[in-house]
């Protein structure tokens, strides 16, 4: 058991059965009244986020979430195939657990798998991954011009806007969290 004075950003509570990440948290100590620290939560499984707020000194339950460099190896049905990078262990996750992961991940892709209690709860890409374009239609000559785009189909089957001078078979920079198009991949 740890207290509130325990908090940091980035460790995991269990509150009522549920696991919840510390994203920000104040001390605060009025001028009148008990002391109390203000927290910004978001729930591991779901990702809603929730503001709430503890005595000074109350007790919290802190979990400790293993976090496993793993590989990508295939998709069987609806879920998804992983090896653990040192063990060589394969453990089996679902669609569910995956989610929007699954629209940057190819074959052999590197990454974080967070397990709890043998339980895999979230997946964590690169920040930014390779893709290569599969359809696009052709730039017209003069659409060199900056703000243009247009839609792109990359090899996981997702859509994304590019550019208007990039061109089929060209392999892009994707950001993982909100699906951008960053630049050509060196």
């Amino acid at each position: 058991m740890a207290t509130t004075a325990d908090l940091k950003n980035g460790i995991t509570l269990d509150i009522e059965g549920q696991l919840w990440n510390v994203i920000e948290f104040q001390h605060v100590k009025p001028g009148k009244g008990p002391a109390f620290v203000r927290t910004k939560l978001k729930s591991v499984l779901t990702g809603k986020v929730i503001d709430r707020t503890f005595n000074s000194g109350v007790k919290i339950d802190i979990e400790i979430l293993e976090k496993r460099d793993m590989q990508f190896l295939y998709k069987e049905g609806q879920d998804f195939v992983f090896m653990d990078a040192k063990t060589f262990d394969q453990m089996t996750i679902s669609m569910a657990t995956v989610g929007e992961m699954a629209n940057y991940m190819l074959e052999n892709t590197d990454a974080v798998v967070a397990v709890h209690e043998g339980n895999p709860l979230y997946i964590e890409l690169a920040a930014s991954v390779p893709l290569k374009i599969t359809y696009t239609e052709p730039g017209i000559q003069g659409d060199r011009s900056s703000g243009g785009t247009k839609p792109a189909t990359v090899e996981t089957g997702i859509e994304i806007q590019v550019p208007l001078f990039i061109k089929q078979d060209e392999v892009i920079m994707v950001d993982t969290r909100d699906g951008s198009y960053q630049g050509r991949a060196n």
